[in-house]
């Protein structure tokens, strides 16, 4: 069975950077998107970055111009680099894999933006 490894997360403090892995732990043949959700506590989980196959990008509002998400489709992962963090950028990241069949969820990492 397939599962989604995360790695990256941590405590940083606001302005600080943080690179977000997520590797496939055995090969899924064909993914279409990928992507980066995270919860708040108390709030929804909300899509922050996704990628497609063909390498277009899109991000949710409030982390334009400061995350910028990537894929290496050679080893099934995909990354997520966040700059100038911000507290309310906390809460689990998850990533998604989107195949044709089925979606992929990580076991979640968390992310905290303190001083």
């Amino acid at each position: 069975q397939v599962q989604l490894v995360e790695s990256g997360g941590g405590l940083v403090q606001p302005g600080g950077s943080l690179r977000l892995s997520c590797a496939a732990s055995r090969t899924i043949f064909i993914i279409n998107a990928m992507g980066w959700h995270r919860q708040a506590l108390g709030k929804q989980r909300e899509l922050v970055a996704r990628i497609s196959s063909a390498g277009s990008t899109n991000y949710t509002d409030s982390v334009k111009g400061r995350f910028t998400i990537s894929r290496d489709n050679a080893k099934n992962t995909v990354y997520l680099q966040m700059n100038s963090l911000k507290p309310e950028d906390t809460g689990v990241y998850y990533c998604l894999f989107s195949s044709p069949w089925r979606d992929y969820w990580g076991q979640g990492t968390q992310v905290t933006v303190s001083s």
